[in-house]
């Protein structure tokens, strides 16, 4: 497959700024403890959480709140996918980190209230459940173990930003799409007998932002790992058919 190819495998959209459709109310147990910080609740601790949550709904290509924007709410995903952004002075965009159910976003303004650190958007139609700064604290209190898990889930945050840094200094651009790849396979994937379908719904310019490169050079290194067998490019996924040479290449 060619580069030019590789160029039409994925569609573009442009981003839509709408507010978010929030309502109150409470959310379903089971699916609040989708989210690792919260899977080990019991009914109880689960119903006083689920009943001080709201539930906020974006379409596709919605923005839930710009960077530098105020804001004292945590965030965990219930269905569908969100970008993580920044962007530069000079309009450069990077792309910080891609979401599904069960994970979340937004906890660093529950300890230090402040500007947004990134802009979040809506990759397909998706669904939040949120809490507030105020009633996150009072429902902590009294239980260390679910703390403790928040402090975890913090720490496993910024592990993961300091590989970040790492593999823009010391890996190449091939490398980082081959974990990109992987990384997005173990969330999104689904095995099938011609290999692991990860439909990751990200534009050819979102994966190139995602992995902190130009889009021709990461579409460069897409079409030699189509050429070399170990994937198929198909519009917004990918088929991971060699998972084995692929991490041999991440590393």
């Amino acid at each position: 497959m060619s580069p030019c190819e590789v160029y039409h495998w994925l569609g573009l959209a442009r981003p839509r700024d709408r507010d978010a459709a929030t309502t109150g109310g409470s959310v379903d147990n089971d699916v609040l403890r989708q989210a690792p910080l919260f899977s080990a609740l019991d009914d109880e601790a689960a119903t006083a959480l689920s009943n001080s949550m709201a539930e906020t709904k974006l379409r596709r290509g919605d923005v839930l709140f710009h960077e530098g924007d105020s804001g004292d709410r945590l965030y965990i995903v219930l269905d569908g996918k969100v970008k993580l952004g920044r962007s530069a002075a000079d309009g450069r965009e990077n792309l910080l980190a891609v979401m599904g159910p069960g994970q979340m976003f937004g906890e660093l303004s529950l300890f230090d209230p402040g500007p947004r650190s990134a802009t979040v958007t809506a990759v397909t139609d998706a669904t939040f459940a949120s809490l507030s700064h105020e009633d996150l604290l009072r429902w902590l209190d009294g239980r260390p173990t679910v703390a403790r898990s928040l402090l975890t889930q913090l720490a496993s945050r910024l592990r993961k930003s300091n590989d970040v840094v790492a593999d823009l200094v010391f890996s190449d651009v091939p490398g980082r799409v081959a974990k990109a790849l992987l990384d997005l396979a173990d969330r999104f994937g689904r095995s099938a007998d011609d290999g692991v379908h990860v439909h990751h719904d990200l534009t050819q310019e979102e994966l190139a932002q995602l992995v902190g490169a130009s889009r021709e050079t990461v579409n460069k290194a897409l079409a030699d790992f189509a050429s070399r067998g170990w994937i198929r490019l198909e519009p917004r996924s990918v088929v991971i058919m060699d998972i084995e040479r692929l991490g041999k290449r991440a590393r």
